[in-house]
């Protein structure tokens, strides 16, 4: 068993100090807060996702301000964004983009292709669980590989690379539920939950006194978000604790021996490998957000409920039962001891 390491991850010529990093995240932090009203899991939970360089699910009924967050972030980080609003007639090409026939300057036809709307490093995917699931699934090459293929020709898309996917829990009417590919290719679903008195009150007084969003100024830049990227992956991990992470994660197995009889009752599928991944990735950025350079037991726990609950296929039983994803995470984590 190794012991963590204090010393930090490796420098380099390039390299982005913790303390840096942690100053740059908080910045980019309070500057959305110019824009969003409480939502404050919500904010890191995102922030987070960007640093680590994966992608976030946000649930939550119309009207929140899913959207001007989106925005501010892409400000705060001076990214091009693009908002793709998915409605059911929407097909694969109208995000991957097409190839379209041209002429040259000399009259000559060629064909061109013409980059669709995912060809940006922030890309908001309004109400994802309206398309059609041939145009959902387009989306997994993107998010996994970076890349879209149209006919034989992988095109590279910008680095970074983000999206940002919002759906209405509660209307299902015209909705298409996302295949567990795709919502496993998420590294966090976070809840976009209503708000308090005082935050409804606070939000109603700022949009009635302006017409506009506030204006953000970028705090960091793409080139910056790449560094930051490239440290949280440099962040040592000591093997109990990615340990730890495995047996939370195989906690959650309705066939593993461990398992408790609420997961072998409600649970029909427990979460893929990519579910310890994300702890251990989201993980190191809870780390680096709190000033610390080696992954902890703390934040793994931290980060558990929004890296998993999207992970687990739940049964009809869980339903009739009243029992979520996040119960059962949340039992997990009382009954899995750090130390095995």
């Amino acid at each position: 068993m190794t012991e963590s390491s204090t010393a930090g991850p490796p420098a380099g010529p390039d390299a982005l100090e913790p303390a840096e990093f942690q100053r740059i995240a908080l910045a980019i932090e309070a500057a959305v807060g110019q824009a969003i009203v409480g939502q404050r899991e919500a904010v890191r939970g995102i922030l987070i996702s960007l640093m680590a360089g994966g992608h976030a699910l946000l649930e939550g009924v119309p009207g929140l301000g899913k959207t001007t967050m989106a925005r501010a972030f892409a400000s705060s980080l001076g990214l091009d964004q693009r908002r793709v609003q998915f409605t059911p007639d929407l097909m694969p090409a109208d995000i991957t983009g097409t190839t379209v026939l041209t002429q040259d300057e000399g009259g000559n036809a060629q064909l061109r292709f013409q980059p669709g709307p995912l060809f940006a490093n922030l890309v908001l995917a309004d109400e994802i669980n309206r398309a059609a699931p041939r145009t959902q699934s387009a989306l997994l090459e993107a998010m996994q590989e970076r890349n879209v293929t149209i006919a034989t020709t992988t095109h590279p898309l910008p680095r970074p690379f983000f999206v940002l996917a919002t759906q209405n829990p509660v209307e299902m009417a015209g909705t298409y539920p996302l295949p567990e590919a795709e919502l496993d290719r998420f590294l966090l679903k976070l809840e976009f939950g209503y708000p308090s008195r005082e935050e409804l009150s606070a939000m109603v007084v700022a949009t009635s006194e302006r017409a506009e969003e506030p204006e953000i100024a970028p705090v960091a830049d793409p080139t910056t978000l790449l560094r930051m990227n490239a440290l949280v992956r440099a962040v040592p991990a000591a093997l109990h604790v990615v340990d730890y992470a495995s047996r939370l994660v195989l906690a959650l197995h309705p066939d593993n021996p461990d398992a408790s009889d609420d997961v072998r009752r409600h649970v029909r599928l427990g979460p893929s490998p990519r579910g310890a991944q994300a702890l251990a990735l989201a993980g190191r950025v809870a780390a680096l957000m709190d000033g610390r350079v080696s992954l902890a037991f703390e934040d793994v726990r931290a980060i558990a409920l929004p890296a998993l609950r999207h992970r687990l296929v739940l049964s009809f039983d869980a339903e009739r039962a009243g029992v979520s994803a996040d119960d059962l995470v949340t039992d997990a984590l009382a009954r899995v001891p750090t130390e095995p």
